[in-house]
Formats: structure tokens, C-alpha cells, sequence
């Protein structure tokens, strides 16, 4: 392998302990070796600083496996005053470079790769992104926490020989939740009370509701119902803190959730989620391929004496692909829009499932154009570029008649 730096260090990144090996000297001959073992606390972590700083080592790379190399990033991307070149190389990567790896120690393994310039960097975002990531994942966490404790609350009310979901079609909006506090305190209800808890559309299905929930609690059952209620409140009021604070970091990127919210199916929420794992800088990512490769909706290639295997999506970011997903099956109900006019085109020749995977990269390619340009979702710019395709295809028809030479009418003769 021809070296490239002078002066490198591979970290091997464990749960107590970082060991690092610096690699020092020319190019054209064999590098000084300095091989030295760092507590993951930070006291350590800010001793492997000042080591590097003084060992004038401006380009640092380590293994992305796991979450332990996530400490030691965040005090690394602070030294020589944020201009250390730090790589978070996929682990999987360094295996499939040929070389030694099984007889060499892992820091110096992963040193040697760096000092040859082998080793390409996975995507981190900046500082601030990855403030946002954490408060947009744990936010999802607690919704389905949240959906998890109701399945729990109605199941309890079944087999209590309460029937409201059967009638309700929201069991927690404000009909149905009053009816449940009002039995997790007595245990029954009469039919009297129902009348003054039913509020809305469900009072079309007043007589239903009455006979949903003509039973009757003891006392163990009442008491839980009283702590799953009393949960689910919790959970309640921490998701609205949780909404507050990610508001407050959104403050900075309105213009970029604008533009994403633009494209169809995709609200406020789902525009905060996105730019959480993409972040706001595309040039991150050399083409929208690239991107789309990362966020695992390309498909594999995988071929192997001239026969094409398995196709399949490669992995890539599982909550970037989750939510595109998402925003892709709700494009699917919208009407008149060239989305999803071309997920239902796709649909025909591919199927469902496939479909919706090819329009989520659809999507991503658009959000990272706009993103990249600085620009505005516009449905009639794909009008106008299906309408160009369209004027190129007949010219292209017209020009291999002629070359045939057929008696070709031209489309203004036509007319």
C-alpha cells in the first residue's frame, strides 16, 4: 500500500478502554509506531486530545460499530479548534480490504488503512443535527410507548366486558376518555352519565355506547385501570416537553422544513425527522445516489457468474427509510398528483411493495434537489419534463422511420 500522511492514529474503540496507535513519519519509509491505551472517561478521552495535539495529528479514524465511538467523537471534533479530520469508517469495510487484519492488532490495522488513505468516512452530521436526530428519534420512541399503553388500556376493558371501541372509533378521544375516568373512580356507570359524557358524532351511537358498557369493575380492576390512565397521562405531558424542546431547535431550519413540507405527504413532523438524519448540507453526499444508497432504497447488486442474484435493498439508515415509507403510502391516496399517478404506473409492473420503495427514492431524490439548489417543490415542472420526453420520443420515432425510409407525416402537417 503507497502511504499518503505523515502523521495518522487509529483508534480501536471499546467500552472502558480506547486504544490508539499513532503511526509517524515519511512516506517513502517505514513509519514510528506508538501504540498507547485511553479511558473511555472523559478525563481520558481529553487526555487522547492533548496527546494528538501534541503529537501534531490532524487526521483521526476509528470503527463505527456500536454507540461507544460516539463520546469519543464528540471531544476529538473540538481539537486543533475543530479542523482535526475525524473518519467513522464502516467496520465492514476494514474487513474486506485485503491485508493482515487477523494478525494485527486492530488500532494498528485501522491506522495503517488511514495512513494509505483506504479508509472513507460514513456520514456524521454536525453538532447541532445530531441534537436534533436524538430529540426527533426519542420523540417517536415515546409515541409508539404511547400507542403500546393503549393497546394495554383496551385490552384491560375487554376483558372487564367493556365494548368501546366497538362503538367508538377513538376510545381516547373526549367521549371515550371520559367514560374511562369515570369507571377507573366507580367502577360502573349508569346510562344517565354516559349521556352526559358522549359529546360530538359519537351521540349518533348513543344507544350502542349505552349497552358497550353496561358492566361493572371491582375494585383490583378499577385501581388498574386508575394507574394505566394515570401512565398514559405521564407519557402525555412528557411528550409535549419533548415536543417544546425539539420546536425550540427547528427555529433555525424553518426554511428547509417549508421545502419540505411542500412536497406531498409530507407534514411538519415528518419534515423534522428527515432533516434529523440528513441534516441541511447535501454536498455530504457526492449525487442523489449516493444518498439514496445510504439511506438503504437502492437496490443490491449482487451478481456472480453472469447470473444475477438477489436484489433486495441494501441496509442503510432504518429511521430515514422508515419514515420515507411512510410519507410514500400516504402520496398513494392523494389524487391528481404526479407522485402518485407514477407509484400507481409502477405499481402495474412491479407490484406494491416495490412500488412504494421506488417512490420513498423518489421522494429523497427530490428532497435532496431541493435542499442542494435552494428550491421549491413544483408539480408542473414533472409536466413539463414528461412533455419534453414525450416531444424527444417522437422525434426520435420520426427519425428511424425516415432512415427507413418510410413516408413519415410530421405532427405540425397533422394539425
Amino acid at each position: 500500500m503507497q502511504d499518503i500522511l505523515e502523521i495518522c492514529c487509529g483508534l480501536d474503540v471499546h467500552k472502558e478502554t480506547v486504544v490508539a496507535c499513532l503511526l509517524k513519519g515519511n512516506v517513502d519509509g517505514e513509519p514510528v509506531k506508538t501504540i498507547r491505551t485511553f479511558s473511555t472517561l472523559l478525563a481520558g478521552l481529553d487526555e487522547m486530545k492533548v496527546w494528538l495535539e501534541n503529537e501534531n495529528c490532524r487526521h483521526v479514524a476509528m470503527e463505527s460499530t456500536g454507540i461507544y465511538w460516539q463520546p469519543v467523537y464528540n471531544v476529538l471534533e473540538e481539537a486543533f479548534d475543530g479542523s482535526m479530520v475525524l473518519i467513522v469508517a464502516n467496520a465492514r469495510h476494514m474487513k474486506n480490504v485485503p491485508g493482515k487484519k487477523t494478525d494485527m492488532k486492530d488500532a494498528e490495522w485501522i491506522a495503517t488503512l488511514l495512513r494509505a488513505g483506504l479508509l472513507e468516512g460514513s456520514f456524521v452530521p454536525s453538532k447541532p443535527i445530531r441534537e436534533l436526530r436524538n430529540l426527533t428519534r426519542y420523540r417517536k420512541s415515546i409515541i409508539e410507548e404511547i400507542t403500546s399503553q393503549k393497546n394495554r388500556i383496551e385490552k384491560h376493558l375487554q376483558s372487564c366486558g367493556f365494548k368501546l371501541s366497538t362503538f367508538l372509533t377513538d376510545i381516547f378521544g373526549v367521549s371515550g376518555r371520559a367514560i374511562m375516568d369515570h369507571l377507573s373512580h366507580h367502577g360502573k356507570i349508569s346510562a344517565r352519565e354516559v349521556e352526559n359524557f358522549v359529546k360530538g358524532r359519537a351521540k349518533n351511537k348513543l344507544h350502542e355506547i349505552k349497552q358497550a358498557v353496561n358492566g361493572k369493575m371491582d375494585v383490583h380492576q378499577r385501581e388498574f385501570l386508575k394507574l394505566l390512565l394515570g401512565w398514559l397521562d405521564q407519557h402525555y405531558e412528557h411528550l409535549r416537553q419533548v415536543e417544546q424542546n425539539l420546536e425550540e431547535k427547528l427555529a433555525q431550519y424553518q426554511r428547509q422544513l417549508e421545502q419540505l413540507d411542500g412536497i406531498p405527504g409530507i407534514d411538519k413532523t415528518a419534515a423534522a425527522a428527515i432533516l434529523a438524519e440528513i441534516g441541511i448540507d447535501m454536498s455530504r453526499f457526492k449525487t442523489a445516489e449516493h444518498i439514496c444508497s445510504w439511506a438503504g432504497l437502492s437496490p443490491g447488486n449482487n451478481e456472480s457468474a453472469g447470473k444475477k442474484k438477489s436484489t433486495r435493498t441494501t441496509n442503510g439508515n432504518t429511521y430515514l427509510k422508515r419514515i420515507l415509507c411512510e410519507v410514500a403510502w400516504c402520496i398513494t391516496r392523494i389524487r391528481q398528483s404526479y407522485l402518485s399517478s407514477w407509484y400507481w404506473k409502477i405499481k402495474q409492473r412491479r407490484g406494491a411493495k416495490k412500488a412504494l420503495v421506488a417512490l420513498a427514492r423518489k421522494v429523497l431524490v427530490i428532497i435532496y434537489n431541493l435542499l442542494k439548489n435552494d428550491a421549491d417543490y413544483d408539480e408542473t415542472s414533472f409536466e413539463k419534463a414528461k412533455q419534453k420526453q414525450e416531444k424527444f420520443r417522437v422525434k426520435r420515432i420520426i427519425a428511424e422511420a425516415k432512415k427507413l425510409g418510410l413516408e413519415v407525416i410530421e405532427p405540425h402537417e397533422v394539425a
